[in-house]
C-alpha cells in the first residue's frame, strides 16, 4: 500500500495549485475564488523514485460561514484521518488567520506528523522575521513555497518522501514492456465509468451508493460538485473506475467562468470513460438538456446507459415504467442501442444491477470480429438490397474490415464513397449489430475509395526481380506499338497516293 499525504488548509491558500505541481497533472480545479474545492481529490505521486497517493481537501472553516462548510469539514476529518502524513499549508500573503489556529490545534490532536507550508512566497530570500508570526503556531520549522512557480517545492518533497513509511521504490527500466502497457483490446483493464446529467439530477448520491459510503458531497442546493473526482470501485474481482461530474446546463444559461471550466471537465470525463451513464431525473420527466448531454455522449462514440433516478418519486400509476422508457427511445433514438435502468440513488433500488449492465456494454464495445466474417455480412447485406446507382454507375464494395475497438469501427471499400447514402450506411450498420450481434454498443462504418493493390513482398531479391521483368515486358510491348503504329501509317500514304 502506498502512503498517504494529505493537504490541509483554509480556502484559497493554494492546496489545490500544490496538488496539481506534485501530482504534475491538472486535475484539481484552480480559480482565485476560494471554497472552489469541496470533494476529497486523490492522485498517484512520485519524488526521488518513491511513490505516494495525494489527497487535496476543501477550505477549514471552523464556523458555518459556507453553506457546505460542516460537509466540507467531514470531508477533511476523513482524509486526515486515513493519512500518514499531513501538510498544512498557509498564506504568506494574506497571514496568518484564526482559522490556521483552529487547524493546528486540530491536526496537533491527531499525533501524525505534520509539514507547515507557506505559500505564496515568491522570493526564498524573504526574511524570516517577515514570517515571524507563523511561529506562533507552535512549529519547529515551516517551508517557503511557492505553488504556481514551483519555488521550494523540491527540497520539501525531498525530506517528505524521506519519512514516508514503507514507500515503494519505482525501478527505472531502460526497455520498456509494450505488453504490460494497458490497449485499446485490453477487456479485462478497469473500466472507466462517467456519470453525466444535469445539475441536481442525484450523479453524487449515485456515486456513493456506488462506492460504498459518503465519498461526495450530497446537497440539494444545484451545482455542488464542481470538480471531476474519480472513485475506484472493485466488485467481483473487476475495477470500476467511476468519474463523477459537475452538472451540465444549458450553454445560454452558463455565465460563471468557474461553472464553465467544471462542464468543460465533465465533457472531457466523457472522451476518456468506456461507458457513460447518463442520469436522469424521472421526477422531473424528460428534459431536451438530457437529449442534449445523451448526444454529447453519443458524438464522442462511448458506451451509454440510461438511468432513470427517483423513480421511487414517481406515481407508477399515472406513468409506467414502459411507457417512461418509450418516451426516451422516442425523444434519443439516436441511442437506441443504450440499455435503459430505473433506480433510486438514495434508496438503492435497482443500483445493484448498474455494474452488470456496464460490463455487459463494455464487452461489446471492445468486440473484434475477424475479417472474413465482416466481408460476409456486408457481402449477403449487399446482395439482398443492392445500392442505389452514381451518375449511372453502380457501386461496388471491394472489402471490408474492422479497424479498432472502443467502439467498434469498420472500414468499407468502395469505388465511389462518397456517394453511400446515409440511409444505406445505416441499412449496413444495423446488418453488422444483427449478425455479430452488437445490440449495446456504438458502431462506426466509414467508407474509403480502393485506390489500388496493397503489396506486401516488400523489397526483397525477388521483388526486385519480378518488377524488372515486367519493366522490360512493358518496354517490349510498347516498342511493338509504336511499330505498328509506323507501319499503318505508311499503308495510309500510299493509299492515298
Amino acid at each position: 500500500m502506498k502512503a498517504v499525504v494529505a493537504l490541509v488548509g483554509r480556502p484559497n491558500v493554494g492546496k489545490s495549485t500544490l496538488f496539481n505541481r506534485i501530482t504534475k497533472s491538472r486535475q484539481a480545479l484552480v480559480d482565485d475564488m476560494p471554497g472552489v474545492t469541496r470533494d476529497r481529490h486523490y492522485a498517484d505521486a512520485q519524488w526521488d523514485d518513491k511513490a505516494f497517493t495525494l489527497v487535496d481537501t476543501g477550505g477549514f472553516l471552523s464556523a458555518d460561514d459556507d453553506y457546505f462548510a460542516s460537509q466540507i469539514k467531514e470531508q477533511l476529518s476523513r482524509a486526515v484521518e486515513e493519512a500518514d502524513i499531513l501538510v498544512f499549508i498557509l498564506d504568506g500573503r494574506a497571514g496568518l488567520s484564526p482559522y490556521d489556529r483552529d487547524l493546528a490545534d486540530f491536526l496537533r490532536r491527531t499525533e501524525k506528523p505534520v509539514f507547515y507550508l507557506v505559500n505564496k512566497v515568491e522570493s526564498l530570500y524573504r526574511q524570516e522575521d517577515e514570517l515571524g508570526e507563523f511561529y506562533t503556531l507552535g512549529m519547529d520549522r515551516f517551508y517557503k513555497v511557492s505553488a504556481e512557480h514551483g519555488l521550494g517545492v523540491g527540497d520539501f518533497l525531498s525530506d517528505l518522501v524521506a519519512l514516508l513509511p514503507n514507500a515503494p521504490v519505482i525501478e527505472e527500466s531502460g526497455e520498456s514492456d509494450e505488453s504490460d502497457e494497458p490497449g485499446e483490446d485490453d477487456v479485462d483493464g478497469p473500466i472507466r465509468i462517467a456519470i453525466i446529467g444535469r445539475p441536481n439530477v442525484g450523479k453524487s448520491s449515485l456515486a456513493n451508493r456506488l462506492f460504498g459510503e459518503q465519498r461526495m458531497l450530497v446537497d440539494d442546493k444545484a451545482g455542488t460538485t464542481r470538480d471531476a473526482i474519480e472513485l475506484s470501485v472493485k466488485r467481483n474481482g473487476r475495477e470500476f473506475i467511476l468519474k463523477d461530474t459537475a452538472g451540465i446546463r444549458r450553454k445560454g444559461k452558463v455565465t460563471n467562468k468557474l461553472e464553465k471550466i467544471s462542464i468543460l471537465k465533465a465533457l472531457d470525463s466523457m472522451e476518456d470513460c468506456d461507458v457513460a451513464l447518463i442520469v436522469i431525473d424521472c421526477s422531473e420527466g424528460i428534459t431536451d438538456q438530457d437529449i442534449t448531454i445523451a448526444g454529447y455522449a453519443e458524438k464522442r462514440g462511448c458506451g451509454a446507459i440510461f438511468l432513470l433516478n427517483k423513480w421511487d418519486l414517481v406515481d407508477k400509476s399515472e406513468k409506467g415504467q414502459q411507457a417512461f422508457i418509450k418516451e426516451l427511445r422516442r425523444k434519443a433514438r439516436f441511442l437506441s442501442f443504450a440499455p435503459a435502468v430505473t433506480i433510486s440513488a438514495k434508496t438503492g433500488q435497482g443500483c445493484h444491477k448498474i455494474f452488470d449492465e456496464v460490463e455487459k456494454v463494455y464487452t461489446e464495445y471492445c468486440h473484434r470480429i475477424n475479417t472474413g466474417m465482416v466481408n460476409r455480412i456486408i457481402e449477403d447485406a449487399v446482395s439482398r438490397e443492392e445500392p442505389s446507382l452514381h451518375q449511372g454507375r453502380r457501386l461496388k464494395f471491394f472489402y471490408a474490415s474492422q479497424v479498432a475497438v472502443k467502439p467498434p469501427c469498420f472500414v468499407c471499400f468502395v469505388n465511389y464513397p462518397d456517394a453511400v447514402h446515409f440511409s444505406y450506411k445505416r441499412y449496413l450498420v444495423n446488418q453488422l449489430r444483427q449478425m455479430i450481434p452488437l445490440t449495446l454498443t456504438p458502431v462506426k462504418l466509414y467508407f474509403r475509395e480502393k485506390t489500388g493493390k496493397i503489396e506486401f513482398s516488400g523489397n526483397t531479391k525477388e521483388f526486385r526481380r519480378i518488377q524488372e521483368k515486367k519493366k522490360k515486358v512493358m518496354t517490349k510491348r510498347e516498342k511493338q506499338r509504336k511499330e505498328q503504329s509506323r507501319k499503318k501509317r505508311e499503308r495510309d500514304q500510299k493509299n492515298t497516293l
